[in-house]
Parts: structure tokens; sequence; C-alpha cells
């Protein structure tokens, strides 16, 4: 039905901002011993320029082609922020993403349905890691490699209410999982307030119905402060995910890439 479509497209557009990590390097201050916990905790907002692929909800798909205004005229709430320790050569993440989205308004149907559509996407990662290599290159600058594996729990909702189906039960479902996630970062000083970053996590691999779920980062870390700095660089995003539900196939099929900013606190 026409009316259901039009819905399902205003939900599309609701998850353009589903996404957003963190990244800091585990580099220690100066003076600050390796035998000492470092801690960083980081604070991001990823701003996707462009959003594409497929949304389904109750068996319907829409495809999505979107850009950074669609998404947040529709942004109720969300926090992205990674907290990180290390100790010598190991360390332990916490990583964490909340993004909260709706819409609500009239179909153009003769009986004046209406629709209220209820978006969420959270998930918690917890991992451990491991600085593989750090070293001095040529130039006497630093740069470091590091490892990094543990489990997410993954959350995401895409729910339609639709005021002309009642009595039928709200579309979509509210879907959790835990997954197994694999990721790597470099890092390279370039002076002394400037250090790159480049990095890559992989999840999903097909537990819960997520056949994967990519974050790619590359940027740079500027340190205009002795122990706090901003972050400037550019993300790609991606998960697919499917199932079924009783209200009929469930997916989320959707990349996404754009500008990411944070600011990061070590202590």
């Amino acid at each position: 039905m026409q009316y259901k479509n039009r819905t399902f497209s205003a939900v599309g557009l609701l998850l353009s901002l589903l996404s957003g990590q963190a990244h800091a390097e585990p580099i220690p201050l100066a003076g600050q011993s390796e035998t000492e916990w470092r801690h960083t905790l980081a604070l991001y907002a990823f701003l996707p320029a462009r959003t594409s692929g497929n949304s389904t909800i109750a068996g319907t798909t829409v495809p999505l082609d979107l850009d950074l205004s669609d998404a947040v005229s529709l942004l109720d709430f969300a926090a992205s922020g990674r907290y990180e320790a290390w100790r010598g050569d190991w360390g332990f993440i916490l990583d964490a993403n909340y993004v909260g989205l709706g819409a609500d308004g009239a179909l153009p149907t003769p009986a004046g349905a209406t629709f209220k559509a209820d978006i969420r996407q959270k998930w918690l990662g917890l991992l451990a890691a491991y600085k593989a290599v750090d070293a001095v290159g040529d130039n006497g600058r630093r740069y470091a490699f590091d490892l990094q594996f543990g489990a997410r729990y993954n959350n995401l909702r895409q729910e339609v209410t639709i005021s002309a189906l009642a009595p039928l039960p709200t579309l979509g479902g509210d879907e959790g999982w835990w997954e197994p996630v694999i990721g790597a970062r470099g890092t390279w000083v370039l002076n002394n307030q400037w250090t790159a970053i480049a990095s890559l996590d992989l999840g999903g691999f097909g537990a819960g119905g997520n056949d994967l779920q990519v974050g790619a980062n590359i940027g740079a870390d500027w340190r205009p402060w002795e122990k706090t700095s901003l972050f400037f660089g550019w993300r790609y995003y991606s998960m697919d995910y499917s199932t079924t539900l009783s209200t009929g196939a469930f997916a989320y099929d959707v990349s996404q890439h754009g500008p990411v900013l944070g600011v990061k606190f070590r202590f």
C-alpha cells in the first residue's frame, strides 16, 4: 500500500544517524611511565554526509539515499563515547553508542491515518587491546600499532505504529544480540601537537543476524593542551543485519560516510 511505503521511507530517513565510534591512541603523555595506568575518555559525533542502502520493516523494503540534513531534522538524542585504560602493552576498551530518532505525521489516505516511528540504535563494546608495535622512526617521531578483540552488545529498533492498522501489533521490532568484534589501529606522531590516526573495526560475522558491521576512520588528533585534544577525521560505517519477526522481514543494510569530530581527555 502506498501509505505504508511512505511510512517506511520516513523510517529510513531516521536511520541515517545510527552510528558513531571514538578512537584514542595508547601513546603515553610526556613524562608518563609505561608501567603506569594511562586513561583516555573520548566523546564523538559522526555526521553522515551520505547514507545509502535499504531498510526493511514488516517485509516492506525501501531504498535509502539521504544527505545529512534529512537525518538531523529527525534527531532526538545522540551520544557516543569511548574509554581506554592502558598499562604497558595491554589495554581495556569500553565503547558505547546511542542514537534516538523519531517522527510522526499524517498519511495521505482518505481516513486520515497517522503514523509514529520510533528508531533506536545502541551498542556497548567490551574489548581487550594489545600494542603490537611501538617504535621511533628515522625522523625521530614515534608510531604505534595495536590490535583489539572482544564482544559487543548491539541493539536495533525499527518500530512503526499506523493508526489505521489498529488493532494489529506495531510493525517492526526491537532486536538485540551479542557479536564478536576485532579491530586494528595505527598512530603516527607528526609533531608536538599533531598525531595521524587510522583505524578499522569489524563485527558481526553472522552472529544474531548481523552479517558484517564495519567502521573505518582516518584523521588527525590536534593537542593544543597537554591532556586535552580535538580529533578531526572521516568515517565510513556499514551494517548488514537481517532477521524475521512475527510482522515479517526486518533488515538494515546501509552504508554511511562523513566527517567525525571529537574531544579527548587524558589522565
